[in-house]
C-alpha cells in the first residue's frame, strides 16, 4: 500500500484489525462506528458531492431517451423486473440498494450468491440474457446508478460496492477492507481503470485507498475520463466482456 493511501489514518479512520468478536445482531454501520475513529470529512467533499449531482442530474436528463428505450427493451425482450436492485455496502456501513438495467436471467443472484472472483465471472456468464449481453458490452446497464448518486448513497467515483456477505468474508481475508468505507461507493473507482481482472483483493483495495487518501477535484476528473477512455476502446475492441462483481 503507498505511502500516501496509510496516510489516511491520519484523517482519524485508523481501523482495528476487522471486527473481532462481532456480535451477530451487529448491523455493518454499527460494526464500523465501533472500530472506527471518529471520521470528520474533508472540504473538498463538498466540491466533490457537488460534482456528483451536476454530472449524474445532467446524464440522467441527457441519456432520458435511452433509458427509455433500453426499459422497453428488457421489458419485451427479458420481461420484469427492468431493473436489477442489490443490496450494497455503502459509506459507514450503511446497506443500500443499487440499482442496474436487468442483464441476467430472474432469480440469477440466488443461484450466483455462494460463488466470489474467477468462479462468480464465469457463472454469471452463464446467466447473461441476449439483451443484457448487449447493456453489459456498452456498459448501458450501469446508467441506472446514477440515481444512487443523485440519492446521495453513491459518488460518481469511489471504491466500487461489494454485496454485505462479501463484504464481510473480504474484512476476514483483509482486515485494512473495513477503510474503503470512509468514502460513498463510486460508479467507477480508481482501482478499475488500473487493475486487471487477475489482481488480488488487496491489490484492489491498496488502489482503492490511494484514491481515499488522494482525493481531489483533479483526480476525481482524471478517473472519469479514464473509464470513459477505457470503455470506448474496450467497445470499439468488441471487449465488452468484464468480471462479476461481489
Amino acid at each position: 500500500m503507498s505511502a500516501s493511501a496509510r496516510a489516511v489514518e491520519s484523517e482519524g479512520v485508523a481501523l482495528s484489525e476487522g471486527a473481532p468478536g462481532s456480535p451477530a445482531s451487529e448491523s455493518l454501520a454499527e460494526q464500523y462506528a465501533r472500530i472506527a475513529h471518529a471520521y470528520e470529512g474533508r472540504p473538498i467533499d463538498a466540491m466533490l458531492r457537488g460534482l456528483d449531482v451536476l454530472i449524474a442530474g445532467f446524464f440522467l436528463l441527457v441519456l432520458s431517451p435511452i433509458i427509455a428505450l433500453v426499459s422497453v427493451a428488457i421489458r419485451v425482450l427479458s420481461g420484469r423486473p427492468v431493473l436489477y436492485r442489490g443490496e450494497r455496502v455503502g459509506r459507514a456501513g450503511r446497506v443500500f440498494e443499487m440499482y442496474k438495467f436487468r442483464t441476467l436471467a430472474r432469480d440469477a443472484e440466488t443461484r450466483l450468491g455462494p460463488y466470489l472472483g474467477p468462479e462468480l465471472t464465469r457463472r454469471t456468464e452463464r446467466e447473461v440474457t441476449a439483451i443484457g449481453r448487449a447493456l453489459r458490452a456498452t456498459h448501458l446497464d450501469e446508467i441506472p446508478q446514477l440515481w444512487n448518486v443523485l440519492r446521495g448513497e453513491m459518488s460518481m467515483v469511489g471504491p466500487r460496492p461489494i454485496r454485505p456477505p462479501f463484504f464481510a468474508e473480504l474484512c476476514a481475508r483483509v482486515p485494512q477492507y473495513w477503510q474503503r468505507l470512509v468514502i460513498r461507493p463510486g460508479v467507477t473507482g480508481f482501482a478499475q481503470t488500473r487493475m486487471t481482472r487477475e489482481e488480488s483483493w488487496a491489490d484492489k483495495l491498496a488502489h482503492d485507498m490511494e484514491y481515499i487518501a488522494d482525493r481531489s477535484v483533479r483526480l476525481y476528473l482524471r478517473v472519469l475520463t479514464a473509464t470513459a477512455w477505457r470503455v470506448t476502446l474496450r467497445i470499439l475492441a468488441g471487449r465488452g466482456d468484464r468480471p462479476a462483481e461481489a
